[in-house]
């Protein structure tokens, strides 16, 4: 059977641009002391007073270690803070600093650079069709999710 053309794997493509992507959301980050992996901890929490670190590893769709070693980081660069729960000491709640807060309102433009750099030469109607599409691809794949992560769900 013969290897399909990268080129014409969505899988293979939709990985090269979230790395691309990453990539230059990174570059345009550092002068913050950020990176593009803090952005969706940064903006769950912006939304929300504070999240158990469950919560923040549901909302911004990142594995419980990934986030662990992500929030050891934003804590030791200030970007955040941990307190007990009221209902439950034994629970951590994170919560934005002022910094957090202060670094995130300076973001928006960086990204959005990088999003018109990506979108460049894309009309209103690609560009409304290719997040249609990414947003039903995402569906799908939450749709059926691998039987370890049922498994793991299910305990």
């Amino acid at each position: 059977m013969p290897h399909p053309r990268i080129d014409s794997a969505p899988a293979a493509l939709i990985n090269i641009a979230s790395r691309a992507l990453t990539r230059v959301n990174d570059q345009r980050l550092r002068p913050l002391g950020l990176t593009f992996a803090q952005m969706p901890v940064l903006v769950a929490l912006s939304k929300a007073d504070a999240l158990s670190q469950k919560e923040l590893a549901v909302l911004a769709r990142i594995e419980q270690p990934s986030m662990a070693q992500l929030l050891a980081r934003m804590d030791r660069d200030g970007l955040i803070r941990r307190g007990p729960a009221r209902h439950d000491r034994r629970v951590s709640l994170i919560s934005l600093t002022e910094d957090g807060r202060a670094k995130l309102a300076q973001v928006n433009s960086a990204l959005f650079e990088t999003n018109d750099q990506a979108l460049k030469g894309f009309s209103a109607g690609e560009t409304d069709l290719l997040l249609d599409l990414l947003r039903r691809l995402v569906a799908n794949l939450d749709e059926n999710p691998p039987a370890s992560e049922t498994d793991a769900a299910a305990t």
